[in-house]
Parts: C-alpha cells; structure tokens; sequence
C-alpha cells in the first residue's frame, strides 16, 4: 500500500506547481534493491526525466558515470548534471545509494574510511554542488536508516557520535570497538546519523526555507534481498538473500513492523520524489513502518543543532568547500 495523497491545497503540490511540464530529477543508488524498483516507477510515470548516477550504464532512464568512492568523481558528476541540463533546474534529489562493510580498514582514494565516505560524505558533496541547480520547491530526499536510532533495537551497534573526523579516520577514535565486525556496523549506523543531521541542517537553512525546499530524510525500515549485503561474510549474504524472499520475507514482515518488501520501500520512495507523499510541517524524517509512512522523531543524537550545524562545517572542510 503507497501512502496517501497529501491533503494540501493544490498550489502547493510541486508536480502541480510544476505545471504539468517534465520533472527533473537526479539519483544515486538506481541500478538494484528497492532504488531500482523506484528508478523504474519514476520514468514509468510519464512526468520525470531521470539522470542516474552509477559505475555502469543503465537501462532506466539517463546514466552518468558516478563512482562514490571517489570525490573527484563526484565533483565531475555534478559538472555533467549541470552541463547536460543547461538552464533546466532540477526538480527533486533522491540520495539513496550506500554500503555496509565487514570492518573499517577500507579506505577511499581521498583517505577516508570507506563506509562513512560513501554513505554521507560523496552525497554530501554531491548536495552542496547542486543545491545552486535544485529548483524553487525542489524535493530532497536523504536516505538514512532506523539503525541511527537505539531505541529501535536494530541489532547493529548504535552510533556512539556523529564526530566528522573520527568517522573519516576511525583509528583516531579512541572508544572505538576493536571487535572488526562491531566497528564496521557503527561506521555504518553513524553515517545514517550524519544523513539524518544533515537533513535537519538543510532544512534549516534560511535560503531553502525561502526557497520552499521539501527535505526528508526517509528511513526505509529493513529491506532484505537487496545488495548492500553484497560486502559482507558469504553467511549474512545468503541469509540476506533469503530473508528476502516471499516464503520467508512475508511471515517476518508480519511480526516485525520495521521489516519492508523491496516493493513497498521502492515505492514509498517514488512517492517521496514525486511529491505524492509530503511531510507533515516540522517534520523531516520518514519511516516506513508495515508499509505505511510515519513521521516520528529521529534519535535524541538527531535532533540536536549543534551537531547538525558541526557535522555541515566538519564535512564541508573534508571534501575542501569554505563551508
């Protein structure tokens, strides 16, 4: 079931204030899992020319070469975008593409650990070079995760802060879990934090207040089958595997509220792109509970200013903006 219809009036709907022309929109995290099932629904609506960033070329909509490990690669990408639209703003941001590793001993070609690089600081500057191409109304939608969150008891170490440094360098930090796997699904549940301060900071900024930005930060539940398992021991791959499959998927669906199919996260996804699902005033973070949208508070991490506006400085000195 995909979330209903706003009922705001409909001057304020940005696929009508669009004026029924082309939505423009860019994506990370198109090509497989429920991002792909979202790709597809996107162009299948008839109203959205869609430009995928991914390493290889696409079926779906327009590809651009796009590797996150790499910052350099994203600056291009950005120019790319910006070159092949000219004058056409962008209509809506979705960042969805990520990864969790075994450890943290992976490390990008910019010197950052891998898993925090990709997850928040790649999209990050994907963000801030955009933002000038987003149009008035523009929707941005970050992908995070309930992990962020201990309350939800995901059974992955909860993030233990949101301190830019420490997750780009892990050895500097010095309570960091010496146990590999244990590490690694913090620098995993962390960077969802990051994702879910820096929609808040985004959405607090005066100039996407003025321009009537829509900023969320969706929490798809857990999604299993999908290939952010793909790093990980051959063991959890196959149990990923198989928890996402209809015979075993579906019963566990019905006991956990947090568990989703790839249809029902794709979805919702699309609809948050689209604009058919918009968040109540106030609200930035979305979490797809039995299919069903909500709009509960994040962490207490992720409602807390000053880590916000630390992480936006901290990031933007790590991937060398001003700030």
């Amino acid at each position: 079931m995909r979330p209903e219809r706003s009922n705001k009036d409909p001057v304020d709907e940005p696929w009508i204030s669009n004026g029924g022309s082309m939505l423009t929109m860019v994506m990370t995290g198109g090509t497989s899992g429920f991002g792909a099932i979202s790709a597809e629904r996107l162009t299948l609506s008839g109203n959205a020319r869609l430009i995928l960033g991914a390493r290889r070329p696409t079926s779906v909509g327009e590809s651009i070469p796009l590797d996150l490990t790499e910052l350099d690669a994203v600056r291009a990408f950005a120019t790319s975008v910006r070159d092949r639209l000219g004058d056409t703003p962008v209509d809506a941001l979705v960042r969805n593409a990520g990864v969790i590793l075994p450890d943290v001993t992976g490390r990008t070609v910019d010197g950052f650990e891998t898993t925090f690089a990709v997850n928040h600081l790649a999209h990050y500057l994907l963000l801030r070079l955009l933002l000038p191409a987003l149009a008035d109304r523009a929707i941005v939608v970050l992908n995070t995760s309930g992990t962020h969150d201990p309350a939800n008891h995901a059974g992955l170490a909860p993030p233990r802060h949101a301190d830019a440094e420490l997750l780009a360098h892990p050895d500097r930090d010095p309570d960091r879990d010496t146990r590999p796997r244990k590490a690694g699904e913090h620098a995993y549940t962390a960077s969802k934090l990051c994702t879910a301060l820096t929609a808040r900071s985004l959405s607090g900024d005066p100039d996407v207040q003025t321009r009537r930005f829509t900023v969320v930060a969706y929490d798809p539940g857990q999604v299993f089958g999908t290939g952010l398992a793909k790093d990980l021991s051959f063991p959890l791959r196959i149990a990923w595997s198989l928890l996402g499959t209809p015979v075993l998927g579906w019963p566990l669906r019905r006991i956990n509220r947090n568990l989703n199919s790839r249809t029902a996260a794709g979805n919702t996804l699309a609809d948050l792109a689209l604009g058919l699902a918009t968040p109540p005033n106030g609200r930035t973070y979305a979490a797809l509970r039995r299919t069903q949208l909500t709009w509960p508070d994040p962490s207490e991490l992720a409602r807390r200013d000053e880590l916000a506006q630390a992480l936006w400085n901290d990031s933007a000195r790590l991937v060398g903006l001003s700030d």
